[in-house]
Formats: structure tokens, C-alpha cells, sequence
């Protein structure tokens, strides 16, 4: 039977030094999983019915975030094209990529949003490639507006939410 008696400051000194030795195993596995996790591909935190995706692109956001059965892509954007056509289209198979690991596709898109550098000079050729790019049947609402970028290369952002059913 167990015993009420106090406990010596030893018996606590060693209960303690157990603990915080578990606890830095416990750090140790969770960092060794997530380098394992980041070198088999993009990768994936949930919490509750929240799932992260690509949250080693950038340390300031994630890629794309499911909630439920919605999925919200961040705001995309290529570096490596120095026309707007070129990094349209990279932006737009990033997020057909983004789509696809959250389960859904351009079809279920409900939301888009460009922002343009130059939207008077671009404007017509961002709707040809975007045209080209959307489901004809399955047209999302959409948002265009010009902008100061984050970078003077960069000549389009897109951001998107898509459903998954």
C-alpha cells in the first residue's frame, strides 16, 4: 500500500532529473521527425481539423491551410520567369499542385484573387493565361487589383480558396 509519509529531497531530485531527461528525449524524437518529414517532401502539420501544407517554403506562413472542408492557398508568387505569362504560369501550377495534395483541384475553386504590378499593361494577358487555366463550367468568383509587390521582379500574386467536396 502506498504511504503518505514525505518523500526525502532526494527521492524529488530524482523524480525531477527523470522528468526533464523524458522531456528532452521527447524534443529530440520531434525535431529527428520533422527533419525526416521536410526531406520526404512539403510538409504537413494539423491540429484539431486544421492541416498546414508547405510550412518549410516560407518561415513566416504556410503554402496552403485546410480547415474543414475548405482550402485556402497564401498569395503565390515565381521568381524564376521575367514575364508575366511565364510566372502566371508557375503560379498557377504551384497552386494546382497545392490543390491536389489538399484533396481537391481548380474545379472546386470559390475565390480568386491578382494582384498585378502593372494591371493596365497586364490585365489582358492575365485573363488570357487565366482563361486557358480555370474550369469553363466551374468559374470562381475573382478579384483583380494592382499592386506594389513584395519584390520589383515579381509581376503577379494569386491567391485561391477552393472547396473539397
Amino acid at each position: 500500500s502506498y504511504s503518505t509519509h514525505d518523500h526525502s529531497a532526494s527521492d524529488l531530485s530524482t523524480l525531477t532529473l527523470t522528468i526533464t531527461m523524458m522531456l528532452t528525449q521527447l524534443q529530440i524524437a520531434g525535431r529527428a521527425a520533422l527533419r525526416l518529414a521536410s526531406s520526404s517532401g512539403s510538409l504537413r502539420f494539423s491540429s484539431s481539423n486544421i492541416t498546414r501544407l508547405g510550412t518549410e517554403v516560407l518561415p513566416t506562413m504556410s503554402q496552403a491551410v485546410v480547415h474543414g472542408n475548405t482550402v485556402y492557398t497564401s498569395g503565390m508568387v515565381d521568381r524564376s520567369a521575367d514575364d508575366l505569362e511565364g510566372q502566371m504560369r508557375n503560379v498557377l501550377a504551384k497552386i494546382d499542385s497545392y490543390l491536389e495534395e489538399a484533396g481537391t483541384d481548380k474545379s472546386k475553386l470559390l475565390t480568386g484573387t491578382v494582384w498585378l504590378k502593372d494591371i493596365e499593361r497586364d490585365m489582358s494577358a492575365m485573363n488570357k493565361v487565366w482563361m486557358e487555366w480555370i474550369d469553363p463550367d466551374n468559374k470562381p468568383v475573382r478579384a483583380t487589383t494592382q499592386a506594389e509587390l513584395a519584390s520589383p521582379s515579381l509581376l503577379i500574386e494569386i491567391q485561391v480558396t477552393a472547396a473539397k467536396n
